[in-house]
């Protein structure tokens, strides 16, 4: 094993690699040659690609439990929950493809998973069941890691310029005259991400409160 080359130090190149050549340009030929090493070198630490993005993923998730970890105890539940969706999202669009390269990842450090102890507390100190309160976050953490899937594909597209996301050649495809509607829904579909995204996640929060009020809250 060569001297220096600790797990840490892989999982930052792999993160600089990612944001870098994206998803297709991360392989482990390619980190190596950037760390100085030959391929089997990497396998001391991490065995395989899959082994690898889940070690990157624990990164990231432990920068997310950072921001959790950080809120007052007594912060109100919808505000606990608009935090956290709002930090994956910051999370995931910090890397290139980072929504695509971390979904369906594991964690592998248990510390990072022992730190949603308080986010659950506080939850449940403030009405929710456990389960409840379990159904809300995946909710949430789910509708933001298909959205940002969405969005990262999308803002890929137009700095590559691809025209097919410009809402007067679609509004022209579809035809104003014979379907005004359908065109009009363009601005939603596709409007501003950070002002679509709030107002989604706010109606999110909606269902997550008739949850609360059902669980006797």
């Amino acid at each position: 094993m060569p001297a220096g080359l600790t797990k840490a130090a892989i999982v930052q190149a792999a993160l600089s690699l990612l944001d870098e050549a994206g998803m297709d340009g991360l392989t482990v030929r390619a980190l190596a040659s950037r760390l100085g090493v030959q391929a089997p070198a990497l396998y001391w630490h991490v065995r395989s690609k899959q082994a690898l993005l889940d070690e990157m993923a624990t990164q990231i998730w432990r920068q997310i439990g950072d921001v959790m970890a950080g809120l007052p105890a007594n912060l109100p539940w919808r505000e606990v929950m608009r935090t956290y969706a709002m930090t994956v999202r910051g999370e995931l669009l910090g890397h290139r493809d980072g929504a695509k390269a971390f979904t369906g990842t594991t964690l592998t450090d248990p510390d990072v998973v022992r730190r949603q102890e308080a986010t659950f507390a506080n939850l449940v100190r403030q009405g929710f069941t456990l389960a409840d309160a379990v159904r809300g976050l995946i909710m949430l953490n789910d509708f933001t890691v298909g959205f940002c899937v969405e969005e990262q594909a999308v803002r890929q597209a137009i700095a590559s310029g691809d025209e097919r996301y410009s809402l007067d050649r679609r509004a022209e495809l579809i035809g104003p005259q014979t379907a005004p509607l359908a065109v009009e829904a363009g601005s939603v579909i596709f409007g501003e991400p950070d002002t679509r995204f709030a107002e989604l996640v706010e109606l999110l929060l909606d269902t997550v409160a008739r949850m609360r009020s059902a669980g006797g809250g």
